[in-house]
């Protein structure tokens, strides 16, 4: 595979970007109502990307980047969700994509990354409900509608499987409740008939493609207790496999439909299939996955009687044979290397590693470059992994975008858990002058990109 056709580049979400949260006609998101805390931003500004997207998208393509996943913000377009269509939001986006193409990077659009429209948690309480998930699809069409003819590539949620675990709660919108395996299994349901809606009708457009994606946990037993192994094969199975399977073969893991039929939940999978078997062309074109580190499971930590979805939880414990980052995230690219020759040698689709890399606390003196020799070495050890998953394994391999790498607050709204190759100047309670600083990483990544062939 030839740099050519290799698609190298950054990936973000658009609450850790734009700012802009109540410009031309946006509505609130579930995250334009969080409070700033000691440690955190509010969400209100990102890093100003709405207005200085041309600036980025420069720095972007001066490093030699071609490829930029981005998400269309689903309350910019439609305010409350389910109402009527915000043109000016619309049009925004196909200005964003025009000035990609225009420096040839290739846009990737994500359609959900968690920030659900305000007024659709409020009143229906998220994914939960039957009615968000009809006014998520009517929203991807809108999107796709505008963008297919300029648009390759569309992945309809981030990190979809987080939906069968405790994250999946937060995620999608999910105010109220008692949070039971029930509502955590409508979640992942609604969202996967979504997926199959939204694929199906990309595919009515010629070469457009679709990946399922999701948040890849490599997990290891504690130990070779017959226990240890079981409940991290399960845990693999319900967590990562599901999805997978759905995504690649538009089934569903037997496993976890036998478990939800044992469990009062047989309503579920018959819904899910009165759906699919309706539509024609759910099948992923490729699978997405994002990858930051790996974990052990100990068996003795687990409550008695809980699901599987909740294993990997409860049973996480330190890999003492892993270094570890000051967030408490292991890092490990032979865990790298495995999730993507696991992945390709069992679904037999390209995959698309869609976000990794490392967050670190960062100061700049207003001079001086930012010498991150960490983030180096860890993007380094991970491309090399990937590397050796495709000319060792034989896995196919159709890119590798890095997340956040011009710097954007956490997923948790941390500004200064910085993960980008590029600093930018604003804190957790002032903006200064929001100004974009290459970091020492950022000519390391220019000159890798423009060295490596695969």
């Amino acid at each position: 595979m030839e740099n050519s056709n290799f698609l190298w580049g950054n990936s973000v979400s658009s609450m850790q970007t734009e700012g802009a949260w109540d410009k031309d006609g946006k509505g609130p998101s579930v995250y334009d109502i969080r409070k700033a805390t000691t440690e955190t931003s509010d969400w209100k500004d990102g890093i100003d990307e709405y207005h200085r997207y041309e600036e980025d998208f420069d720095l972007m393509k001066n490093a030699g980047m071609n490829c930029y996943r981005f998400q269309v913000s689903w309350s910019r377009v439609i305010p409350t969700g389910d109402g009527s269509i915000n043109q000016k939001g619309l049009d925004y986006y196909e200005r964003f994509v025009d000035e990609l193409l225009k420096r040839d990077m290739i846009p990737v659009i994500c359609l959900y990354h968690f920030d659900m429209p305000l007024a659709l948690a409020k009143k229906y309480n998220g994914f939960v409900n039957d009615h968000v998930r009809n006014a998520f699809v009517r929203f991807s069409k809108i999107v796709i509608d505008k963008l297919a003819s300029k648009v390759k590539y569309w992945i309809p949620f981030n990190e979809q499987n987080c939906t069968m675990f405790e994250e999946g709660f937060q995620n999608s919108g999910y105010l109220q409740g008692d949070k039971t395996i029930e509502d955590q299994y409508k979640i992942a349901t609604n969202s996967l008939i979504a997926y199959a809606e939204v694929a199906d009708y990309v595919h009515k457009f010629d070469g457009l493609q679709i990946g399922g994606m999701v948040a890849y946990q490599e997990m290891y037993p504690n130990s070779t207790k017959p226990q240890d192994v079981m409940v991290t094969r399960k845990a693999n199975e319900f967590i990562n496999n599901d999805f997978l399977s759905f995504f690649a073969t538009e089934k569903r893991s037997a496993e976890v439909i036998r478990y939800m039929k044992n469990n009062g939940m047989s309503t579920l999978v018959h819904k899910l299939n009165q759906v699919t078997e309706k539509l024609t062309n759910i099948k992923s074109d490729f699978l997405a996955f994002s990858y930051y580190y790996s974990l052990v499971i100990d068996s003795t930590r687990i409550q008695q009687d809980v699901a599987p979805n909740y294993y990997m939880s409860q049973g996480k414990v330190l890999n003492s044979n892993l270094k570890t980052s000051e967030y408490g995230w292991q890092i490990d690219a032979d865990g790298f290397r495995n999730s993507i020759t696991e992945m390709s040698d069992r679904f037999g689709l390209p995959i698309f590693s869609v976000e990794n890399g490392i967050g670190a606390k960062e100061e700049w003196d207003g001079q001086n470059q930012i010498d991150d020799d960490y983030r180096i070495q860890y993007h380094k050890e991970h491309i090399q992994a990937m590397k050796n998953a495709v000319q060792i394994d034989g896995a196919q391999v159709m890119g590798y975008l890095g997340w956040g790498l011009i710097d954007i607050p956490s997923s948790a709204g941390n500004m200064e858990k910085r993960y980008g190759l590029v600093y930018v100047n604003r804190g957790n309670h002032e903006l200064r002058d929001l100004r974009r600083v290459p970091k020492k990483s950022y000519y390391w990544f220019k000159k890798m990109i423009a060295q490596e062939k695969f």
